[in-house]
Formats: structure tokens, sequence, C-alpha cells
């Protein structure tokens, strides 16, 4: 369907591809991963024709549409969420309307030949708008932006009256709307909450027919959609069939049957090129040696690709805390709106957080989940009821808004050093180090990282203190996979309490031991793991209906 053959691509002094080739094959759902600044998106934008290769050739057929979402929004104003969504299929309602106006020139005498002309263009037209879904176009909109999240109440706002994110939502619904032959989805679930990522989970694998292929750093998005991976590293492309999982166990196979590859042709190079240095003097070894010499220039000689880069870390261990952590005794929260009108958020929430325990907080998008982290917090005041943290309890907290505060004209190992100040040079750097930032990296200014470097910054510094509760609003937001799963690690050997939103199943599966969650302003514990949450919730819905 879509060829990149024997691609190279360079930008400034950096190579992504050398001779790189990949395929988008039909119907096929392709996962496409490597470490930040491999050149996925470069990808997407060959692809789109939005960048041209250096060398090498793309084949697409010229019928093929193909629909592209990237983290690139643009800009939106003029229309309401649903002009918007449907502005993305114009070429099909103006196809409908090209249908009409041959239905129209039918009816009046024409030639023989004029009229075969005109059916076979109207036939081509009618097929072409039944394979764009042009029957249901309206229908689909609709369907699309409910499912993500934004309901029939909301079809007719403004579109420049929703936020970034929502908006990243409406960007989202236009590109399913267009029901492409080829989708190129690029880091789609970023801003969407659990329950959007379920209903585009779904609608990938019953709706849409085409080829996909995507980045994702959600693990449990990718292994439910995808049978294929394309790893882009080291100036190529390598092919994996099966999802993530099966990836991660073949790339480790093939790995050490490389690195095996790579010893025994050193041993083999090392006896060789000792043979030609004790020989290469005597006469009556010439021919041998000249041999052995032409056979090792004509070796191919196994690289090795460099390690890739990761985030490594572990938390020191934290001062005990009193046994329990928190008591919350008839919290409730409210919000004042601009007509004085109240809305509840969540009220009469009693219970205790006890130390060491790993708590989710779930909930739909507007629920109040990272209100109540925030009143647990300390960075907004309940509005009725108490909570009350217990001894010796020592609060870390992360938000989108924590790397909002940092400040952009002070630089990495600046930022760090602020939380621990006693320390040396040396502790610092490599504190700093741990999050990637090595070198120079560290004398970067805040204000010119990007979203993910900045989570890096603000869990360095919760890691510099001595904290014993993580109180953690999306902390993998911005993350990639790998940073995940060593995030993940350390959680789980932290010896202090966490509480967490976070819409990564994955995640939340690995860690949680208790749930919370905000139900209509409503708050139901559950006494045991995510798993347990999620069989007895889906076990209460089927009681209540």
């Amino acid at each position: 369907m879509i060829h990149l053959t024997n691609i190279s691509k360079q930008h400034g002094s950096q190579i992504l591809f050398d001779n790189a080739s990949l395929q988008i094959l039909p119907g096929v759902r392709t996962g496409l991963v490597g470490p930040n600044g491999a050149g996925k998106s470069t990808i997407f934008r060959l692809i789109t024709g939005e960048e041209e290769a250096d060398k090498g050739e793309i084949s697409c057929s010229k019928k093929t549409v193909i629909g592209y979402f990237s983290q690139e929004v643009g800009e939106m104003a003029g229309r309401s969420a649903l002009e918007e969504t449907m502005s993305a299929v114009a070429e099909v309602m103006a196809l409908a309307g090209q249908i009409q106006e041959m239905e129209t020139a039918m009816a009046r005498p024409m030639s023989d030949d004029a009229l075969a002309e005109l059916l076979e263009r109207y036939g081509d037209a009618q097929e072409e708008f039944e394979h764009r879904g042009g029957y249901d176009l309206e229908t689909r909109a609709k369907s699309v932006l409910t499912g993500l999240g934004i309901g029939p109440d909301d079809f007719q706002r403004p579109v420049e009256s929703f936020s970034g994110g929502w908006k990243m939502r409406i960007a989202l619904a236009k590109i399913l709307t267009i029901n492409p032959d080829v989708l190129l989805l690029d880091e789609p679930t970023n801003h969407l909450d659990i329950e959007s990522i379920l209903w585009l989970e779904e609608w990938l694998k019953t709706e849409f027919k085409g080829a996909l292929l995507m980045t994702s750093h959600d693990r449990t998005f990718m292994n439910s959609i995808v049978s294929r991976i394309i790893e882009v590293a080291n100036k190529t492309a390598t092919t994996y069939g099966g999802n993530y999982d099966f990836y991660l166990q073949e790339r480790e196979i093939r790995r050490k049957n490389l690195l095996a590859s790579y010893r025994r042709q050193q041993e083999m190079l090392a006896k060789e090129e000792d043979f030609i240095a004790r020989f290469a003097a005597r006469v009556s070894h010439a021919a041998q040696v000249q041999s052995r010499i032409k056979k090792l220039e004509k070796i191919e000689r196994i690289q090795l690709p460099p390690e890739q880069r990761v985030m490594h870390f572990s938390f020191t261990e934290p001062p005990r805390s009193g046994d329990d952590v928190v008591a919350m005794e008839g919290l409730g929260k409210s919000w004042i709106l601009d007509d004085n009108s109240e809305k509840k958020v969540f009220s009469n929430v009693t219970g205790m957080i006890r130390r060491r325990e790993k708590i989710a907080v779930v909930g739909v998008n507007g629920a109040g989940k990272s209100t109540f982290l925030k009143v647990l917090a300390r960075e907004t005041e309940p509005s009725a009821g108490t909570v009350t943290l217990g001894a010796n309890v020592a609060v870390g907290y992360f938000s989108q808004h924590s790397m909002d505060v940092l400040k952009g004209e002070r630089t990495v190992f600046e930022t760090v050093q602020e939380v621990m100040p006693q320390e040396n040079i040396g502790t610092i750097r490599n504190l700093c180090a741990a999050f990637l930032f090595q070198g120079d990296d560290a004398d970067k200014r805040i204000s010119q990282l990007s979203g993910g470097e900045k989570s890096r910054v603000v869990l360095a510094t919760l890691l510099a203190r001595p904290l014993n509760f993580l109180i953690l609003d999306e902390p993998t937001n911005h993350l990639d996979m790998q940073s995940r799963e060593i995030l993940l690690d350390a959680l789980k050997a932290f010896n202090g309490t966490v509480v967490l939103v976070s819409h990564d199943r994955h995640f939340l599966h690995a860690l949680v031991d208790h749930v919370m969650e905000i139900d209509q302003g409503e708050m139901r514990l559950y006494g045991g793991d995510y798993d347990y949450y999620l069989q007895k919730s889906k076990s209460e819905k089927l009681t209540q209906q």
C-alpha cells in the first residue's frame, strides 16, 4: 500500500535514516516505536509529503486517502465543535453535490456517448462516496465526538471555547470521521481519559477497516491494537511480527544472538590478526598471511548498536511516617462558578489512607480526580469536612501545573540544586544524569525543554527530597514507554505511600493495591487492586441495570 524503500534522511548534522525501508500493508495495524529523536514523527511527515527524503523512494497510490493525527492542532476558530469535525470531510460533501448535479444532468437529453461518459463518472463518484462513508457523515461525526467525550450538549459550542486538551480530541475526531484508507496516529491517547481510550480502542478494532500506523506510550493500548511493530533506531527500521510485548521479547532474543555472533567474530578476528602479526615477517608463511589479510578485508564486521539511554533511578529510603497517613472526615469540595452557582465536585468522603498503600483515584473525565488530589496536597482548601495528615508525613505533589511553575530562566542543574542545596555538584549532576540530563543537557534552560523533559525535571526534584507520601497527577503523561517502566519499578519499590491519577492501565494494573472511584460527586472505596476494582464495578453496574 505504502512503501518506503532505501530512505535516507538527515536533519542538520543528525542522520535519522540511512537506506531504511518499511511498508504499510492493507488492513494491518502497526505500532511505530523507538527512542525519542530517532525519527518516528519524520516517518509520518515523509508519508504525508510534509517532508521529502534525501534519497530513496516513497510509493503510494494516488487514490489512497491518508488521515494524519499529530500533536500539533493548529488554529481552530469560527466553527462549532461539530462543524469543525465535519470540515475534515468537505471533499466527501462536495462529492455529494457533484453526484446530485450528475443526477440532474441525466434527466436532460444527450448523445449516447455523452451519457455513457456521464454514467461512468457517476458510477465512480458513487463508489468513492460510499467508500468514504458519505451516507452517514454527520451521524459518524457525532458518534466519534461522543466517544471521545464531547457529548451532544457540546456539539454547537464554539471550538475556541474548548481548552487545548479538548481541542486535541476534536482534531482526533476530524481524522477518524474521514474514515481514511491509511490512518497515521501520533500519540492519540495523550489527552484522553480511560473511558475515551477504551472507546478509541474498540473503534479501531471494530469500525476501522483500513491500515494503521501509530505511536503510543500506552502499553496496554498498543498491545490491544497492533499485530506488527516497526522499530526506528540506529538509522534504520526493523519490523517485528506481533504486539508490543512480543516485540520486547523478540528484540531481546535478537540482541543476545547478535551479541553472541559479535563475540564469536571478535574471537575469530583476534586469532587471524594474531597469526598475521606472528608470521608477517616469515617468507615461508607469506602466502598464508596474504590470504588471511584478504579474508579479513572481505569480512563484514558485525556492529553492535549503541545502548539506548533510559531513565535510571530509585527512591532513597524515606523517613518512616505514622501508620495513619491521611484521615478524611466528611470531606467535600465545590467550586463557585462565574454566575455564583455552586458546582459540587465530591462530598462526604470519610476514610483513612494508611502507610505504604498504593492508591489509584479513578473516575470519568471531569469527575474531580485532580481536585481531590489538590485537596490532599493542600493545594486547595476543602469546602466541607477535614483532611488531617498523620505523624511525620512528608508530602510530594506532582501535577501538570508543577511543570508550569518551573522557572524558565533557570537551568536543569539550578532547578535540582534548589531543592538539595547541601549536596555537592557531583551528587546533583548524577541525579540530573539519572533523568537523562547528562553533560551539557543539565545546563539547558527550563524554557528550552519539551513537555517530557519538564516532567523528568519535576520528578527529579521529588526524588531529591526525603518524602514518604507521593501525590501524583498523571505522572506518566509526557514520558516515553521505557521511562514509564522505570518510574513504575521505582514506585513499586518505594517504601512510602502513593496516591495517583493515571490513564495508563498497565501502570495501574502493575502498581496499585487500592482504588478510590469518584462517581457523580460520591466517593467509593475498593479494598483491592485495579483488576478487583474493574470486576467489582462491572458487577455493580450490571446489578443497577
